[in-house]
């Protein structure tokens, strides 16, 4: 029986209990992986949850009191909005771009790929399922070509992961094929100013469009378009519509890919507090909840369901 797999990678925000961590059972998915399970019983799914959150931890940690310590800090507004959303979002993506982290973040997420990716079949599917900035680790890994340079650290693991996704060089014939992409809360579009600004200038080596494009049309030989859903809380202040900044990195003719913006809401007493002020800036009040609801959405799992159950066809 064909199998579909689920690869998770999640965002900021997300830790897991050390006993997790120790045991390398990773939790953070099941609500959405149960739902989503619940919606296809007939169909054999298997969950692969990539985590990465314990490789900037300690340094974030670390780096905190450096901020709350201050002085000043006592009088600054929102400062749980600054310290649980904005320090955690900024610092994992200044850290995961640093080489040193970045290498660590891959070397254990190929780690993990691989253990829990062992032994699918030809006819297997892969569905990526990313949120926040895990969708910008995912694209970095797969398609950035900072990480094609044999003398850097984490070279030989991008490579490694690189060779088990069909479509992908340096090996494109082979490696289980990805059947669907869907994002929740990403902020993708604005990663993607790195490859736009890129081609005005001498490039990026955090350009994934070359790659990405490559592996579309691999993927779209026999004129089937990849689907790509783009989950987006109208509240969530991290999430931004991808639907027209796709085929601006990629795809320009469209050929490959049928994106589409998803809005979702939550639930919740801060989502029906925030719903009257959402023209204002006290509307972020609900901006955590919100970036986090999509793991528990029965609409995002239906969603995602029902694209899992098209590509089965």
């Amino acid at each position: 029986m064909t199998t579909d797999y689920l690869l998770f990678v999640h965002g900021v925000n997300v830790r897991e209990r050390l006993e997790n961590e120790q045991q390398k059972t990773y939790r953070y998915a099941d609500s959405l992986f149960d739902l989503i399970q619940r919606e296809v019983p007939s169909l054999q799914l298997r969950k692969v949850p990539l985590y990465w959150a314990n490789v900037s931890e300690a340094v974030l940690r670390d780096f905190q009191p450096s901020i709350t310590n201050a002085s000043a800090w006592q009088q600054f507004w929102y400062k749980d909005f600054r310290t649980q959303q904005l320090l955690p979002f900024t610092g994992d993506a200044a850290l995961y771009i640093s080489r040193h982290v970045g290498s660590l973040a891959v070397e254990q997420l190929k780690e993990q790929a691989f253990s829990m990716l062992t032994g699918y079949q030809p006819d297997d599917r892969l569905h990526l399922v990313t949120h926040s900035w895990g969708t910008v680790i995912l694209f970095d890994m797969l398609f950035a070509s900072r990480w094609d340079d044999p003398d850097i650290p984490g070279h030989q693991s991008v490579q490694d992961i690189r060779r088990n996704l069909f479509g992908v060089p340096p090996g494109e014939p082979e490696g289980i094929r990805l059947a669907s992409i869907n994002t929740m809360g990403s902020p993708l579009a604005m990663f993607s100013l790195i490859t736009l600004i890129g081609r005005f200038n001498e490039g990026s080596s955090h350009d994934i469009s070359p790659k990405l494009e490559n592996l579309l049309a691999n993927l779209t030989r026999d004129g089937n378009k990849i689907p790509w859903q783009n989950f987006v809380h109208p509240g969530d202040p991290i999430a931004l519509p991808l639907e027209k900044v796709v085929p601006i990195l990629v795809d320009r003719s469209e050929r490959y890919i049928d994106i589409q913006d998803i809005l979702v809401l939550g639930s919740g007493w801060l989502e029906m507090l925030a719903k009257p002020l959402k023209s204002s800036f006290l509307s972020l009040v609900n901006g955590g909840n919100a970036h986090n609801s999509y793991w528990n959405s029965l609409e995002v799992a239906r969603a995602i369901s029902k694209i899992i159950l098209t590509t089965s066809l």
